[in-house]
């Protein structure tokens, strides 16, 4: 099974809530070493912490990150980007793009250069941060650049086995930080979510729903759309 021991870590988006305890976290697991990336990187008063300035939506700053980082034996794609408001029509192309740069092609591209320094290392997981709005589209933009993470994540899940590099898809719903901070629906504390995620790392799991609304949204995927989202049946055809 995959273990924290000595794990040299790398977190997006290290900065925000999750991200930070990510970092925290995994010390208290047994790495050795975290990188806590972020575009404007923060100061750290631990020593085994490195912090790393890396933007997911430049090509030249994930070179960077592979340079600085080529230890990496474990990669959590955390960092995300959400809208004001909902929906896909409403919103202005930098809006669309900065969604998508930034939930899908960023984690995918990270995947894609640090691949084969993982595959070299033992035990080697990479961790994307999906969402229950992954399987429920309301989020407009938001649901489908992390309906398309979870695609992607399936895929390097099978590319990656013969390389015996460990994929793990997360799903969660609402997470009590500043994202989250005008939802009013329960939200799942940060450090319980790392707790989680990683517990699943460790016990082999491939996918991790870390509340009840992601094993209920997960359950119903095979349901009729209309079940899913009952506002379809006000609609005349």
């Amino acid at each position: 099974m995959p273990s924290l021991n000595n794990a040299v870590v790398l977190v997006t988006g290290a900065n925000g809530g999750i991200g930070t305890h990510f970092v925290h976290e995994a010390l208290a697991r047994g790495a050795s070493k975290v990188y806590a990336t972020a575009r404007n990187p923060r100061t750290w008063d631990d020593e085994r912490i490195v912090p790393l300035t890396l933007d997911v939506t430049d090509p030249a700053s994930i070179r960077a990150a592979v340079e600085s980082a080529p230890d990496t034996t474990v990669l959590i794609n955390n960092a995300g980007a959400s809208t004001p408001s909902p929906g896909i029509l409403t919103h202005t192309d930098q809006e669309i793009r900065n969604n998508v740069e930034t939930n899908f092609l960023g984690p995918l591209f990270l995947a894609r250069a640090f691949a084969p320094i993982l595959s070299a290392k033992e035990q080697p997981v990479l961790i994307d941060i999906h969402s229950v709005l992954s399987w429920y589209a309301v989020a407009g933009i938001y649901s489908a650049t992390k309906a398309a993470l979870w695609s992607a994540t399936n895929s390097l899940r099978i590319e990656l086995a013969g390389e015996n590099v460990h994929v793990v898809g997360v799903h969660v719903g609402y997470v009590d930080t500043p994202m989250a901070a005008n939802a009013v629906e329960p939200k799942t504390a940060p450090a319980d979510l790392v707790a989680t995620v990683f517990d699943a790392v460790q016990a082999g799991a491939y996918e991790v729903l870390a509340d009840e609304t992601s094993v209920q949204l997960k359950a119903g995927l095979s349901a009729p759309l209309e079940a899913v989202y009952p506002q379809l049946k006000s609609v005349d055809v």
